[in-house]
Order: C-alpha cells, then structure tokens, then sequence
C-alpha cells in the first residue's frame, strides 16, 4: 500500500469525512522520483466541529503519526467542517518550492 493510500486509510477511519483528497505534492520539492514526502490535504469533516483550527490539525496530526515518523516530511492541511467548506469549495493553491532545483 502506498504512503497517500495509508494516509487517505487512516484519516477516513478516523473522522468519516465528507471530503478527503490527498494529493502527492512531492514532485513540487527537491525529492527523489516517485517520492511520498509532501502532501496537501483537503479533509472536511463534521468531526471538526468546534474544533479551532489548530485542533483540527493536531487531530490529523495525531492520526498520521506512523507516516510522519516514517518519512512524510510536510502536510498542506486544509481541514474544514461541511459547512465552511460549501462556502469556499476549493482549498489554497500551494506555493512553488524554492528549493526544487
């Protein structure tokens, strides 16, 4: 099983989301080819509830520990409740990577 399908495992286990794409960013970085370092997340969940959003992110964090031990090296996380996500329904583009040579 591959690190994004682990990742998109245990976050739908963990908070049933309404929403979950896990893009493999890796290729954006420095990384070796067919690289699993660099993720952007867009989770929405109900789970996320009152939950500011730092919480929401410990949450992810916590659920993803293995892979982040394990290698990934960052997590673009946009985590938002079904109703902020029918106000924006499209996360932040990510920013080019200055060290992408």
């Amino acid at each position: 099983m591959s690190v994004q399908q682990q990742i998109e495992s245990k976050l739908t286990a963990a908070l049933s989301p309404a929403l979950l794409q896990v893009e493999n960013e890796s290729h954006m970085h420095n990384v070796p080819p067919d690289a699993e370092t660099h993720f952007k997340l867009i989770i929405v969940s109900s789970a996320f509830a009152n939950q500011r959003p730092v919480s929401r992110h410990q949450q992810v964090y916590k659920t993803l520990a293995d892979e982040l031990r394990a290698g990934v090296h960052a997590l673009a996380i946009h985590a938002y409740t079904p109703d902020e996500w029918s106000d924006k329904e499209h996360s932040p583009e990510s920013p080019p990577c200055h060290g992408k040579a």
